[in-house]
C-alpha cells in the first residue's frame, strides 16, 4: 500500500530552478569517469566497475565484428558482475523518499534494475524502471543528472540464476505528484518515508549510504 503521511511541519526545501536545457543522459564510460567516489568502499567498487568497462572495451576492440556486441555487453545479467541502474525517488518539498519492497532481496530498497536488450544509458534505464515500478510519469533527475552513488552489491542465488553481483549505478529522481505512486504489483508495495524512517526500514547498509547522500542534497 502507498502511504502519503504528511511530513513534519517546518520550512520546506525548495526545488532548484531549472538550469537551461534538459541534460543529456551520459553514457556509462563518461558517467564513471566523472564520478568521484567517497570513502574506501566506494573507491574499491568504482575501480571494479571501471575495470569491467575497460575490459569489455578491450574485448570489443579485439573481437571480430560479429562478436563485438557480445564482447562489450557489461549489462548482460548472465555474467558474474554486471551493471544495473536504480534511483531513489524523492519529493523535495517534504523531504520524503519512496521505497519499494523487493521480493528477491527481501528488503525495502530503491527502484531500479537491469537494462533491457539494447539499453546502454544508465539514467535512461533508471527512469524507465522508475516509471514501471511506481507509475509516476513526471520523474526527472534531481538536482541534476549526476551519479549519486555506485555500489557493488551481492545478489543471492535463485532457482533460475546463480549468485552474482550488481554494479549498481544510483541516481535521484524527483516527482511533484507523490500521491500518484502506484505499485507495479501487489507483492511489491511502495511507501513514502522520511529519510530517518527509510534508514530504519531498510536492512542494507549500502542503501543507508545512498539515503545519507540524499539527505545532504535535500538539505
Amino acid at each position: 500500500m502507498v502511504t502519503t503521511d504528511t511530513a513534519p511541519q517546518g520550512p520546506a526545501p525548495q526545488s532548484p530552478e531549472p538550469q537551461g536545457p534538459e541534460p543529456q543522459s551520459p553514457d556509462l564510460a563518461r558517467l564513471l569517469a566523472g564520478h568521484r567516489p567517497q570513502g574506501p568502499v566506494e573507491t574499491a567498487d568504482h575501480a571494479r566497475a571501471t575495470a569491467l568497462v575497460d575490459a569489455a572495451a578491450d574485448a570489443a576492440d579485439a573481437a571480430d565484428a560479429a562478436d563485438a556486441a557480445d564482447a562489450a555487453d557489461v549489462w548482460d545479467r548472465g555474467t558474474p558482475l554486471h551493471f544495473t541502474a536504480s534511483a531513489l525517488i524523492v519529493h523535495p518539498p517534504t523531504r520524503r523518499v519512496l521505497l519499494r519492497w523487493h521480493v528477491r532481496q527481501q528488503a525495502w530498497l530503491q527502484v531500479g534494475g537491469h537494462g533491457d536488450p539494447g539499453e546502454t544509458l544508465p539514467l535512461d534505464i533508471a527512469l524507465r524502471e522508475g516509471l514501471e515500478e511506481t507509475g509516476l510519469t513526471d520523474l526527472t533527475p534531481w538536482p541534476d543528472a549526476t551519479l549519486v552513488h555506485l555500489a557493488v552489491v551481492p545478489v543471492p542465488a535463485s532457482p533460475v540464476e546463480p549468485a552474482h553481483e550488481h554494479a549498481d549505478l544510483r541516481f535521484l529522481l524527483a516527482t511533484d505528484s507523490p500521491d500518484d505512486a502506484r505499485p507495479e504489483n501487489p507483492a511489491s508495495p511502495l511507501e513514502w518515508l522520511s529519510i530517518e524512517e527509510a534508514r530504519q526500514r531498510t536492512t542494507e547498509e549500502n542503501f543507508r549510504e545512498t539515503l545519507d547522500r540524499a539527505a545532504r542534497l535535500l538539505g
